[in-house]
C-alpha cells in the first residue's frame, strides 16, 4: 500500500517518550512570558517556534538548553494546567489516542510539590475528557539533582499511582550522571509498583543503559540509540523485549546520530528489537508524532505493514493494566485494518 502523510496522520498512535515542557505552543509560551514578566528570545509565534527550534546543537547538553525558556513560563499552576490541556489537545489532532507525557515536578518551585503533581492532571483530566484521548503521566527525576529529590519524587510518584501517574524516569544530561546515583529512587518505585523507564544510550554509551537496566530495573530504555555499539547488550535487550522509545528527529538534533538514514532503528527493528517512535520534544524539534511516522517511511523505509507494527509497539509497551492494554491493544488492530 502507498504510505502518504495524510495516511499516516489518520492511523491511531501512541506515544511513550514526550516532555511536557518541550510541547508548549509558541503563542502560549507569549501569553505566559507577558504575565510572568519573562523575556524570550522573539516575540511573535513564528519567529518563537524558530527560536526554539534546536537545528544545530553540539550536543545533548546544549540542546537541553532551550529548555530553560519554556520553564521559566512553567512556575504557577494555571499555567501547567493549561499547558498539559493544550498538549493533550493536540496529541488528539494528530490522531494520537493514547500518550504518556513526561516531566519533573521538581523543577517548578514556584508552587508546592502537590500543586506540581495535581495541576498537569487537571489539565490533562479536562481535554481527555473533551477528545477521548487517553493518557499517562511518568514523572521525571533529573540525573543533575541530587539523589534525594529523586526519592522525594519518587515517593510523591507513588501516591499518584492511581491518579494518572504511570511510572517512574530518570531524564537530563547523561554523560558523567551515572543512574546508579538515583537506584535508591527506582527500587522505592519498583517496591511499590511503579513501572520504571531510563534515558540511557543517548548522550552517553552501552554502559549507561547497563546501568539503567541492571541497577534501576527500568522496563523500557528512553532513546537507547547507542545500543548497537555492544552486540551482547542488544541481544539481551531483544530476548528480554525491552522497548526502546526512539526518538528520530530528536537523536538527529543532538547529534546521537549523524543522519536519519544511518539511525540505528532499521536495524533494531530488523533484528527484533521492541521499537517504538516518539517525538520528546514537538516544540524543539519542530514535529508532530505523524511527522516523525513519514521520517520512518521516507528515511529508513518503513512500509505500511511495518508502520502498523511500530504503532502496535507503542500501544503493547504503554504502562497500562494488562486487562485495560489488551483492550486498547484489540481495538486499535481492528482500526488499522479498517484504514486504507
Amino acid at each position: 500500500m502507498t504510505v502518504t502523510r495524510d495516511l499516516i496522520h489518520r492511523l491511531p498512535k501512541a506515544e511513550l517518550h514526550v516532555h511536557l515542557d518541550g510541547c508548549i505552543r509558541p503563542t502560549t509560551m507569549i501569553e505566559l512570558a507577558r504575565v510572568a514578566g519573562v523575556t524570550l528570545p522573539a516575540d511573535t509565534p513564528e519567529d518563537l517556534a524558530r527560536a526554539m527550534y534546536v537545528r544545530e546543537a553540539r550536543s545533548l547538553e546544549e540542546y537541553l538548553e532551550r529548555y530553560e525558556f519554556t520553564l521559566a513560563i512553567m512556575q504557577t499552576p494555571e499555567a501547567l494546567t493549561r499547558i498539559a490541556y493544550e498538549f493533550l489537545l493536540d496529541s488528539a489532532a494528530d490522531n494520537t489516542r493514547y500518550v504518556e507525557v513526561r516531566y519533573c515536578p521538581a523543577l517548578h518551585s514556584g508552587m508546592s510539590l502537590q500543586e506540581a503533581f495535581e495541576a498537569p492532571l487537571e489539565g490533562l483530566r479536562k481535554a481527555g475528557a473533551e477528545t477521548g484521548t487517553r493518557f499517562g503521566i511518568i514523572i521525571s527525576a533529573l540525573r543533575t539533582l541530587p539523589p534525594k529529590t529523586s526519592m522525594e519524587l519518587a515517593r510523591a510518584a507513588v501516591d499518584y499511582i492511581s491518579d494518572g501517574v504511570v511510572a517512574f524516569d530518570l531524564a537530563g544530561a547523561e554523560r558523567g550522571h551515572p543512574a546508579r546515583e538515583h537506584a535508591g529512587a527506582f527500587e522505592y518505585a519498583q517496591a511499590h509498583g511503579l513501572a520504571r523507564t531510563c534515558h540511557a544510550g543517548e548522550g552517553d554509551g552501552p554502559e549507561s543503559v547497563r546501568q539503567a537496566l541492571e541497577e534501576c530495573r527500568a522496563q523500557r530504555i528512553g532513546h537507547g540509540t547507542r545500543i548497537h555499539e555492544d552486540s551482547e547488550l542488544e541481544e539481551l535487550i531483544r530476548e528480554h523485549h525491552i522497548p526502546l522509545e526512539v526518538c528520530l528527529t530528536s537523536n538527529l538534533h543532538t547529534h546521537t546520530v549523524p543522519d536519519i538514514a544511518k539511525h540505528p532503528i532499521r536495524g533494531y527493528f530488523d533484528r527484533g528489537v521492541l521499537v517504538t517512535i516518539n517525538t520528546d520534544s514537538r516544540l524543539m524539534d519542530g514535529i508532530s508524532l505523524s511527522d516523525e511516522y513519514w521520517t520512518a517511511h521516507e528515511k529508513l523505509g518503513f512500509n505500511r505493514n511495518e508502520i502498523d507494527r511500530l504503532i502496535l509497539n507503542g500501544f503493547e509497551s504503554a504502562f497500562l493494566p494488562d486487562t485495560k492494554k489488551r483492550a486498547l491493544v484489540e481495538e486499535i488492530k481492528r482500526q488499522l485494518k479498517d484504514i486504507r
